[in-house]
């Protein structure tokens, strides 16, 4: 990216001072320790969760069990116990707020010291985790801090009508400790006039948007006297996340599109003519608009670096295989990577049998125009490998599909001209970058996902690239009817879901149950090499075996002991398979292989079969314990049915209790087929960082104060100015301070992953 101008300062930015200056080393090894926070920047972007009003007392009647809570209250009443015959004493304080009681006990020595400041009427803030004792809540040896008149005129100053920030805390630091500490800096901070301060904003761009100066913004999150101070800091300090990670990317596009490339342009009555003349239907609109913006990119000397996002089924291989047959045509080689080799072996088998002769260049029988597709992936005999590597090397191979085994060192390239990743969030940016190295110049990128993301986390997470949608499902898809089927308060609703199974497979069709667990061995995890199912669940069904009464959680149900129970018992007579990820590949590859022939007439399997599947004859899916799944990742099996012309089925098995947020995720998800409306209730359910932290190398999260879903024209007003500021200086020369914060967000880790891409 170029090399950081030499900055001219006379003073070092005083948000990079470590903490232990300024503290002391006992407090700075704790937040750095439990907190994460090692600078005077790092505890100022620590900001406040809420605020509470003097006399605004929190509700005692919504404390969270086991949580660490912070609270206001009064104390009513408070007596010593004796206890093992008068040798131990025990204070119980009882605090009330009007709404609820919360019961604080002491313990030992400190019990007198305790009982002498722990007045009937004294008010102060208390601090612990929230724990049960004979059915009453209480906090025990809880840290506290008293306010009113008797404790100080500087503490009663500091809280007269002030909001009192209570922050993200631990039980190793209160929330007022970190607050004091926070006062601690800021004090230092005006006492030099902030000498040094880098602001990241622009001024012309701060008056544009009428946003206050950084020192005023700091000062008013952490010490606010009204909540309008609040709402205008916030507005601030999210317009420095979202424009320093904008100018970020900004830099990113700007260098990607310096690199050279070859162009790659169709031939005219090429394998692309050839292609799409065999096709046995038309292609959607959405199909033929996005396929033009992918060849208007792949004609140009820069790399085209898109991101095809589109509903399952909307035909995204479909656009990805005329982008790889347009690269063959004009001499390249093109190269599908794939998370899985069930995904692997899929998208060989739907590719050749898209293309037909034409997928036998070279070969007896083959089509005249036509070239190889080969398959490579890590389980591969020998031979079968060998001959794919020569393939490659030659260019007789135009079109590869494999897994991990396709960045090895020993695959070279005859002429590496477009790499398509699927699924691009199961990759590691090293991965993606290893495959491209292989070609004599910077070979063209699309990264296809079947996860809707909505437009703002596309920007921000993936902002360095270009974005197509397909949101057209191609003619002749059937409709998905989604159902909840709440096994534990209706039972008999599960015995009609294992009906409905046994009349489609009567009706000619076939049926997947996915479960989350393998089994077979305890606590298994899904033992898949597969993402561990998300989501906050209780169990659900078919085994009669449940969560009992008092909220414990039984382990998630198993495809083994499902497939076993369902053979033998309510889908008896059917033929049932199984498949999961800790099969051997070829066990795997013929278990598919015998249910897209039809030979299978259930497959019980874990969330391998949730991208790329295709076996249009399958109408019925029914998802186990379906609370212990995010909601995309639903969205994701729910598409493997419906793919033919019968109409499919879903149903979403749950013991989870009515009213639950579990069972609201499963009512979003059977409501609606929208993907880009689930994703946005995903995205709402889930913390910011999730998503963002793994597009950004499992680094922490650089957005703290900046919601994806919310802030849309804060994101949308930074990207712009972000563009228009790099495109006229792109090494920031004019702006130091921008530059230097910049530097702050690419630490060493983010900025390989931006560079990487």
């Amino acid at each position: 990216m170029g090399d950081v101008p030499a900055l001219e300062k006379t003073t070092e930015d005083p948000l990079t001072e470590p903490l232990r200056k300024v503290l002391g080393g006992t407090t700075a090894k704790v937040m750095a320790e439990h907190l994460g926070l090692h600078t005077v920047g790092d505890l100022l972007h620590h900001y406040p969760r809420r605020y509470a009003e003097r006399g605004e007392l929190t509700r005692l009647a919504d404390l969270p069990l086991d949580e660490h809570v912070t609270v206001v209250a009064q104390v009513a009443d408070a007596r010593v116990h004796t206890f093992n015959q008068g040798r131990g004493k025990r204070l119980e304080v009882t605090l009330t707020d009007g709404s609820g009681r919360l019961q604080l006990v002491f313990f030992g020595r400190s019990v007198h010291h305790h009982h002498r400041e722990l007045l009937p009427g004294r008010r102060g803030m208390f601090a612990g985790k929230v724990g049960v004792f004979n059915r009453r809540l209480q906090l025990s040896h809880p840290a506290y801090e008293l306010l009113g008149a008797d404790s100080g005129a500087d503490a009663v100053d500091a809280f007269a009508g002030r909001l009192m920030p209570i922050y993200p805390a631990c039980k190793q630091i209160e929330s007022w400790k970190i607050a004091k500490a926070v006062a601690t800096v800021l004090d230092s901070l005006r006492a030099t006039g902030w000498a040094g301060l880098a602001d990241p904003l622009p001024a012309a761009l701060r008056e544009e948007y009428g946003l206050m100066a950084l020192p005023e913004a700091l000062d008013k999150i952490h010490q606010p006297r009204t909540r309008a101070d609040v709402e205008q800091a916030r507005s601030r300090l999210k317009w420095d996340e979202a424009f320093v990670l904008q100018v970020a990317l900004a830099r990113r596009r700007l260098a990607e599109g310096q690199l050279p490339a070859v162009p790659r342009r169709p031939r005219e009555g090429g394998l692309l003519d050839a292609f799409d003349a065999r096709l046995p239907f038309t292609l959607t609109e959405g199909q033929r608009a996005v396929s033009r913006e992918i060849f208007d990119d792949l004609a140009t000397e820069h790399p085209m670096h898109r991101l095809l996002q589109g509903e399952v089924g909307s035909g995204k291989t479909l656009v990805a295989l005329r982008a790889m047959l347009a690269v063959v045509d004009a001499g390249g080689q093109a190269a599908m990577l794939a998370p899985t080799e069930v995904l692997a072996q899929q998208h060989h088998r739907s590719i050749t049998e898209m293309m037909g002769e034409l997928a036998e260049g070279g070969m007896l029988g083959g089509a005249e125009q036509g070239t190889k597709v080969v398959l490579l992936t890590g389980s591969m005999g020998a031979a079968a490998r060998r001959r794919a590597l020569l393939d490659l090397a030659t260019g007789e191979a135009g079109i590869v599909v494999g897994t991990h085994a396709l960045i090895e060192d020993k695959v070279q390239f005859h002429d590496l001209g477009l790499v398509v990743v699927d699924e691009q969030h199961r990759f590691g940016v090293e991965q993606r970058d290893a495959l491209r190295s292989k070609g004599k110049q910077p070979p063209h990128l699309l990264v296809m996902t079947a996860t809707p993301i909505p437009r703002t986390v596309a920007m921000t997470v993936f902002g360095d690239l270009e974005t197509s949608v397909l949101d057209q499902l191609p003619a002749g898809r059937s409709p998905i009817a989604s159902h909840v089927v709440p096994a534990r308060e209706k039972p008999h609703f599960l015995t009609r879901a294992w009906e409905r199974v046994r009349e489609e497979v009567a009706a000619g069709h076939q049926a997947y149950v996915v479960c989350p667990r393998i089994g077979d061995d305890a606590g298994d995890g899904t033992g898949d090499g597969e993402e561990e199912p998300a989501g906050p669940a209780r169990g659900s069904g078919g085994d009669g075996e449940g969560a009992d009464g008092d909220g414990e959680r039984r382990p998630p149900l198993a495809v083994l002991d499902v497939a076993e129970q369902l053979a033998s018992g309510p889908l008896e007579g059917l033929r049932v398979a199984v498949l999961h990820g800790r099969m051997q590949p070829d066990a795997k590859d013929e278990v598919m292989r015998r249910f897209a022939a039809g030979e299978v007439d259930v497959l019980v399997a874990t969330t391998v079969i949730e991208v790329g599947v295709n076996v249009p004859n399958a109408t019925v899916m029914v998802i186990m314990d379906a609370d212990r799944f995010g909601v995309s990742q639903l969205h994701q099996l729910r598409g493997r049915v419906g793919r033919g012309s019968a109409p499919g089925l879903c149903l979403l098995v749950s013991e989870a209790p009515e009213g639950s947020p579990a069972r609201a995720r499963l009512a979003a998800v059977a409501a609606t087929q929208d993907g880009f409306e689930l994703s946005r209730i995903d995205l709402e359910q889930r913390r910011e960082g999730d998503v963002l932290g793994q597009a950004q190398s499992g680094t922490r999260s650089s957005l703290r104060m900046l919601t994806v879903i919310d802030d849309e024209e804060i994101i949308v007003a930074a990207r712009a100015r972000a563009t228009e500021i790099v495109a006229a200086d792109p090494e920031l020369e004019r702006l130091p301070e921008l530059r230097a914060a910049l530097d702050a967000l690419l630490d060493e880790e983010r900025e390989e992953y931006l560079e990487k891409g």
